[in-house]
């Protein structure tokens, strides 16, 4: 990896971008499908996408040893992943996605609480200020 493509910034931004497009995209997708046959398919690109840059870059082997508590975690994540999916799709079905979209990023509001509260991070007053624009912003274009 290059130097800008080995910072967490660039990916983060990289994150953003996507997601705003996967709004976009899902919403136009739902138009005339189920939103859980929407979630369905889109879960198989990401797997097929998935699999072959692991394939790609040599990575699509026997994981090694997992720690057990790994490996709970990450069905825990994979089942919050589902849910989320499941009910952003369903969201994006009813709605307009210049609405759904900026109350799901309240989950922006929601890891910063969480991060504090399970995880034993701090922040600063000045994010602390930030993830309450964050929320405000995110309600204030969902109900305007």
């Amino acid at each position: 990896m290059t130097a800008w493509t080995s910072t967490w910034q660039v990916w983060a931004a990289l994150a953003a971008v996507f997601a705003s497009l996967t709004a976009i995209f899902a919403k136009v997708g739902v138009d005339d499908i189920g939103s859980d046959l929407a979630t369905f398919l889109r879960t198989l690109v990401v797997v097929a996408v998935l699999g072959t840059i692991l394939l790609a870059t040599g990575q699509l082997r026997a994981p090694g040893h997992i720690s057990s508590r790994s490996i709970v975690f990450l069905v825990l994540s994979g089942l919050a992943t589902g849910a989320s999916w499941v009910c952003y799709f369903r969201a994006l079905k009813l709605g307009p996605a210049s609405h759904v979209a900026p109350v799901d990023k309240l989950s922006v509001v929601l890891v910063a609480v969480f991060g504090v509260v399970f995880l034993g991070e701090h922040l600063s007053s000045g994010a602390w200020l930030g993830v309450a624009l964050i929320a405000a912003g995110s309600i204030l274009v969902a109900v305007s």
